[in-house]
Parts: C-alpha cells; structure tokens; sequence
C-alpha cells in the first residue's frame, strides 16, 4: 500500500503529553500536534488518549520528534511522548482502517 508516495511500512501511536498549568492549555498544545500530523497529509485517526498514524517509517519517526518540537514551541517546557511503533520492512500490516472500522458506530 502506498501512502503520501512512499510504501506504508509502520505504523505508530502517540500520545502527547506537555507538562503544562491547566487542562485547557494541554488541549491547545495537543491540538497544535494534531493539526502538523494532518498536515503531513498521511493517513491518521484521532482517539481520546492518541493518534495512530500510518507510512513509511522514517517519516513517523519524524513526526515522533516535530510533535515534541511543536509542544514545546507551543509553550510547554517540559514534553512527554508515549509511542507504540508497528514496523513491517519486508511484510503486510493491518491498517488503522482495518482494526477499527468494525467497531466505528
């Protein structure tokens, strides 16, 4: 499968958490985070504790580090990144599509 023009070959979750004063103001930073990943323009889905995203895997090992980039320019001195990283070089992946559209209502 092919994704943005390179091969999807991982996938990942992240979760962003800015160390930061306030709920509201965590909201703002991780809502900035989420708009860089649908400006990369891959294939992603947004849950209430992460977001999957899926390409190649450089290019997700980079958005790893731009979202911690981007919660700190945001205004967070202090940013912790929870990732779960799926990588299949030679082999096939289940998609997000294919985990999670069965139980979408």
């Amino acid at each position: 499968m092919k994704d943005g023009g390179f091969a999807m070959n991982a996938s990942i979750a992240i979760q962003v958490l800015p160390h930061v004063d306030g709920n509201q103001e965590v909201v703002r930073i991780v809502d900035e985070v989420i708009d860089y990943i649908k400006g990369t323009g891959l294939h992603y889905t947004v849950g209430a504790f992460e977001t999957a995203v899926e390409g190649d895997y450089d290019t997700l090992m980079e958005i790893v580090k731009q979202s911690q980039i981007i919660a700190h320019r945001a205004g967070a001195d202090k940013v912790s990144a929870y990732v779960k990283i799926v990588y299949a070089p030679q082999g096939e992946m289940l998609t997000i599509d294919e985990k999670i559209t069965k139980h979408q209502q």
